[in-house]
């Protein structure tokens, strides 16, 4: 893909979840390098939207396309290669529990193709060492706080270097301060490696903290605001 085009590119398209229609003529575009908070009250339709892009959630009408994926009347047997393509960051970790975090990324590593072990030792070793975790490679996820367990999601979410990450909610379940923490190596990551970064959130506080283009949902809406409108001040 040329590096000018978008990665993401949705025109005038509707959005369901289950059988019904939450998001109306979206307008939306992702370019490399982007960080694109969503954002509204809950249950305006920002997860779903970030679900449309894996094709968990089905769009209609309009134009809908995720790096070379077009999104309308997409195969079932492409979903699974869309979805690789696309790091996923959750609110709640989604973590295997009965695995260590090393055996955690090596289960995604085998999962999607990669076979030699040596390799995979060396991409593991320089995710956990990205996200601040090199030294708890052999730690069971119950051995680590919210915050290093959200760390181990995001070193998941990079294992196949992908060109967007995107992230539901994912400084929901922690505390200010390590949501801060988090936050700052979103932020870097993003700004590092040029990888673009979609991230739900309803925590108005952050985006003024943390810059970044904002859509907001509403009344079955979303629309971009402008960089300088007050954007603490909305109606959630």
């Amino acid at each position: 893909m040329d590096a000018n085009t978008p990665l993401i590119e949705f025109s005038k398209v509707d959005i369901n979840n289950g059988d019904s229609l939450v998001i109306e003529q979206l307008d939306f575009t992702l370019n490399r390098g982007d960080f694109v908070y969503l954002t509204g009250k809950v249950g305006s339709g920002k997860t779903s939207i970030l679900r449309s892009f894996t094709a968990e959630n089905p769009v209609r009408n309009g134009s809908a396309r995720v790096g070379e994926f077009n999104l309308i009347g997409i195969k079932r047997k492409q979903i699974p290669y869309l979805r690789r393509s696309l790091g996923v960051v959750f609110q709640d970790f989604k973590l295997l529990m009965d695995r260590s975090v090393y055996d955690n990324l090596e289960f995604v590593l085998r999962s999607t193709g990669w076979k030699d072990g040596s390799a995979i030792k060396a991409r593991i070793a320089e995710t956990l060492d990205m996200v601040g975790l090199g030294s708890k490679a052999h730690k069971m996820p119950h051995q680590l706080s919210g915050g290093e367990q959200q760390r181990v999601a995001i070193a998941r979410a990079l294992l196949n270097t992908p060109e967007v990450i995107l992230a539901d909610e994912p400084t929901g379940n922690l505390d200010n301060e390590t949501a801060v923490g988090i936050m700052d190596l979103l932020m870097g990551i993003n700004c590092e490696t040029g990888t673009a970064i979609v991230m739900v959130t309803h925590n108005t506080a952050l985006l003024g903290k943390y810059p970044g283009r904002v859509f907001v949902c509403k009344d079955c809406s979303c629309h971009e605001i402008a960089g300088g409108q007050d954007i603490i001040d909305l109606d959630f």
